[in-house]
């Protein structure tokens, strides 16, 4: 379990003794920290590169290659969300682990709020009024949900990798549900509490790897 926590990486609270930052900055200050906008502003733009696009006005033969490799070129920013959302859960991991005591109410609402943000509007009961107002008019409001879409546009429903990639997608969204309960109640100040969020966190990261190797498969990449 190691291997999935880098040592680089900051606790999302400051240290003891030094002035705490308000909590929007906490989280802004993230590694590699993703916003909503930006992360479906992506999924968006790649989603355009779809098989209704005229490919051969550009006077390009075989226009179903052209997209996939186009797909492949414009993978890693596909991919952002996916990368943000594990650098946001390392930072959990590691601030669960790296200090005994003396944490503050602040703490534990700084640890939510960044594992609500981590999940992408998938869990539903975690949606701001506005997304979740979005998510009944029949917009798709989970960024993952956005991200699989696009890197399987070129396959048929019921291939394989789609499927494989969707039940690994369930399974992230039901951990991250989990995760988010789990914080309720709970005293930081207490070493098994903490470490029933580290372990969640972790179980959490590995659904979040399973599902990227996913989309890398529908990608070809």
């Amino acid at each position: 379990m190691a291997s999935l926590i880098p040592t680089l990486l900051q606790p999302f609270f400051s240290p003891v003794g030094e002035p705490k930052a308000p909590i929007s900055a906490q989280t802004s200050d993230l590694p590699r920290t993703l916003s909503r906008r930006d992360a479906v502003s992506a999924s968006l733009f790649l989603l355009s590169l779809s098989p209704t696009n005229p490919a051969s006005a550009f006077g390009i033969s075989g226009p179903k290659e052209w997209l996939k490799d186009q797909k492949k070129k414009s993978s890693r920013f596909l991919l952002a969300p996916i990368d943000a959302s594990r650098e946001s859960l390392r930072s959990v991991y590691l601030s669960l682990t790296t200090r005994e005591s003396d944490y503050a109410d602040k703490d534990l609402e700084s640890l939510q709020s960044l594992l609500r943000t981590s999940a992408r509007d998938c869990v539903p009961k975690e949606r701001t009024s506005l997304v979740d107002f979005q998510s009944k008019t029949g917009v798709e409001v989970c960024t993952f949900k956005l991200v699989l879409k696009n890197a399987a546009s070129l396959l048929d429903d019921k291939d394989p990798l789609i499927l494989e990639a969707e039940d690994t997608l369930n399974d992230l969204i039901r951990s991250f549900g989990s995760l988010i309960v789990l914080t309720n109640g709970i005293d930081m100040n207490l070493p098994s509490d903490r470490k029933k969020i580290a372990d969640a966190v972790v179980e959490a990261i590995s659904y979040l790897d399973k599902f990227e190797t996913g989309v890398k498969n529908c990608l070809e990449i």
